[in-house]
């Protein structure tokens, strides 16, 4: 894995924000954007991924990242449920719906895979070793 030198460097939280300007854009329009709490959670759950995976990449260590990035998956899981209540509710179409579930989906990959490398890595522990 190539040396990342800034969160911005990380591939998940570029698709993550990628993510929040899809879920923005959604909730801007139409009886969406009249459902305060739903927009509001779901905006702060897909804001919370890229957020998260920024914290945890500037604290002092991998365990500590690996933390932020769990929470971040966990952010994930929360948009995609999200989703299916926006779906029901006839505020996005089909393809919005898996268009955005599959990014956040995409998302929760990058970080599994994140997380192992992490755990398994010779550098556990202390992400400023060279």
């Amino acid at each position: 894995m190539a040396k990342i030198e800034r969160f911005e460097d990380i591939e998940a939280w570029k698709v993550a924000r990628e993510l929040v300007k899809a879920v923005y854009g959604i909730t801007k329009v139409g009886e969406f954007a009249r459902d305060y709490g739903l927009k509001d959670q779901i905006r702060r759950a897909s804001v919370s991924i890229l957020s998260n995976i920024a914290e945890g990449f500037e604290r002092g260590g991998d365990n500590e990242f690996r933390q932020f990035l769990a929470t971040a998956k966990g952010s994930c899981g929360e948009v995609r449920a999200q989703l299916y209540a926006t779906l029901d509710q006839s505020y996005l179409t089909s393809e919005q719906f898996t268009s955005i579930s599959n990014q956040a989906l995409d998302i929760s990959r990058m970080l599994s895979g994140l997380i192992k490398y992490l755990r398994e890595s010779e550098l556990r522990g202390n992400k400023y070793k060279d």
